[in-house]
This record gives C-alpha cells, sequence and structure tokens, in this order.
C-alpha cells in the first residue's frame, strides 16, 4: 500500500491564507507592511533562485520584502556593516542572510553574521537568544525548516505526542531545533549522525522519521518501520543520470523530468520508502513550500512584537 501523501504544499498555503489577514491589520495599523531584508552575498544560482521565491511569496503575501545584494569579493566586514544598518531600520522586521557564504569570508563567517543580528529581527531563529528561547520552550522567532515540519504534521494528524521519533542530522539549522520542538510536543526524541552506531535499525524502532542531511536516496526501507511517517527535509541538486536511473524506475516521471532538464532535486528518502511508510513527504512539495511560509510567519511575529502588539 502506497504512503499517504503528507502535502507540504497544501499546508503552506492554508498558513498563507490564515496569515495574510493579520498582515493587512498590521499594515492599516502601523502605515506600513511588515519588513523583511534579504541579504545575498555573490551569485550562487540556488541562493538566486531560493531568494527570488522568498521575494516573490514575500509580495504575494502582502509583505515588503527588499533585496540586499554584495558582490562575491565582499569582506565579511562589509556583510556585518549592512546587517547593522539593516538591524538599524524603521521598515524592516525581518533579516535574512542566505547561506551559503563565500568561502573567502572564512569557516565561521555565516555564526559570526547570525550573532550579529538583532534577536528581534532574527526570522531565521539562528541567533542565539531566540536558540536559547527554543530551548526553554518559550520562542517566538523558531527556525522555520522545523517549525514548517510541526505544521506539517498536527495539520496532518499525525500522532507526536508519545511517539518515538528520531532525526537525522544534527544541523543547528534544522536537525537540533527539530529534535526540541519534537521534544517540546512530548515525543521520545533521538538524533542520529555520522557516528551512530546502527543507523538502520535506530531509525527502524521510530514512529516519526525526519531526515535532514542532504545525502540523495539515503533512507531506504529496511530504515523504515512499517507504518511510520516520513518526513524528508532534504533538497539536493542531482545533475547524474546514473544516480536518477538508480533511485526511480524506467516508468517513473521523474525520469521524464530529469531527461527535459538535465538535473533533479531530490530527497534523503529512497522512492521505495513509499511501499512500506504510513504517510510520506514528497521531494519536491513537501517541506520547501512551509518553509518560506515559516519565514512570512515568522516576519509578521517580529513586526508585531517590535510594534508592542500581540
Amino acid at each position: 500500500m502506497a504512503a499517504r501523501l503528507l502535502d507540504g504544499a497544501a499546508v503552506a498555503q492554508q498558513i498563507r491564507a490564515e496569515t495574510r489577514p493579520a498582515v493587512d491589520a498590521f499594515t492599516a495599523r502601523a502605515g506600513r507592511p511588515p519588513g523583511n531584508a534579504l541579504v545575498l552575498v555573490g551569485n550562487d544560482a540556488a541562493s538566486e533562485l531560493y531568494v527570488g521565491s522568498k521575494l516573490k511569496s514575500a509580495g504575494e503575501a502582502g509583505l515588503r520584502a527588499d533585496l540586499e545584494r554584495l558582490p562575491d569579493t565582499a569582506a565579511l566586514a562589509d556583510l556585518l556593516a549592512l546587517v547593522d544598518r539593516l538591524n538599524r531600520s524603521d521598515a524592516h522586521d525581518g533579516i535574512l542572510v542566505q547561506s551559503p557564504l563565500p568561502a573567502a569570508m572564512g569557516e565561521d563567517a555565516e555564526r559570526r553574521v547570525f550573532d550579529v543580528i538583532d534577536p528581534r529581527k532574527d526570522v531565521d531563529g539562528f541567533h542565539p537568544v531566540n536558540v536559547g528561547r527554543l530551548v526553554q520552550n518559550r520562542a517566538t522567532l523558531a527556525a522555520c525548516t522545523p517549525s514548517g515540519v510541526i505544521e506539517l504534521l498536527e495539520r496532518s494528524n499525525v500522532p507526536i505526542a508519545g511517539s518515538r521519533a528520531v532525526v537525522i542530522g544534527r544541523s543547528d539549522i534544522v536537525g537540533k531545533p527539530m529534535a526540541l520542538l519534537l521534544l517540546h510536543r512530548h515525543a521520545t526524541v533521538t538524533v542520529c549522525h555520522s557516528k551512530t552506531a546502527d543507523l538502520p535499525g535506530v531509525c527502524a524502532a521510530a514512529d516519526l522519521l525526519i531526515s535532514a542531511i542532504g545525502r540523495p536516496g539515503f533512507v531506504r526501507r529496511h530504515f523504515v518501520k512499517p507504518g511510520a511517517a516520513v518526513v524528508d527535509v532534504g533538497t539536493t541538486q542531482v545533475t547524474d543520470a546514473a544516480l536518477v536511473d538508480r533511485l526511480f524506475d524506467a516508468a517513473s516521471p521523474r525520469r521524464q523530468v530529469f531527461a527535459r532538464r538535465g538535473a533533479l532535486v531530490v530527497g534523503d528518502v529512497h522512492p521505495e520508502v513509499a511501499g512500506v511508510a504510513g504517510a510520506l513527504s514528497p521531494v519536491p512539495g513537501g517541506v520547501g513550500p512551509l518553509t518560506i511560509a515559516m519565514l512570512l510567519k515568522n516576519t509578521l511575529i517580529a513586526a508585531e512584537q517590535r510594534a508592542g502588539g500581540a
């Protein structure tokens, strides 16, 4: 039996529809819309697409969204100065610095940038103050992707409380905040990583399995407990035809997409998992739209808090 679809695109549309009246009310009350500044350094092709999608979505949701660009030759000091200016801007309630940053800025560049963003404008939820609040279960601005996963599970009636949840990946952006959000909803949570012993066995005990490692097709059928809910957070652009052939059978429409475009966005979860899981989020169309929807929602929350509202 095929797994039930966890439709992230539909849930994201629900969130956007629910957020729009509050955006309009804030705009009428404040005399301006909630505002977001998106910072893009360099010309990474994937980043250009992500930022373009965020700008478009913000405009459709009634938010102000401004793109601030720096060349790939910019120094870290230039980026920090830009963030400082945006921290002091009355028009911007949120600041989002697109990753990855140029390697020349240094290995710790992203962390240094996150540290100087005003916590009240940290719509990504990465500032140490907001992470600390998340640990204490009193966050108002939490990381967008994990927050979107929670929305997807709750609105799809997937039980969290009392479940055994396994998160593959321990990144600051997804894995760790995902584990905390699940823990706060009374799941028993295990976080797995590259040093985890018997990873398939650990995963196969989970009622709820979430993968966020960016390895195409890594989670195979034997990783999954029959009937478990599986959320695929990984997204990898694949251009290797041999890999596409290994992941998708000859009749799969995904092969046709690859043939037309020469590239395919693929998740961490192998297609064969659909035959054993009880519920499964797709890639694309699963978690991606939810990340943007939660970014819009966080921008509204930041605007209301800065204005002294709810």
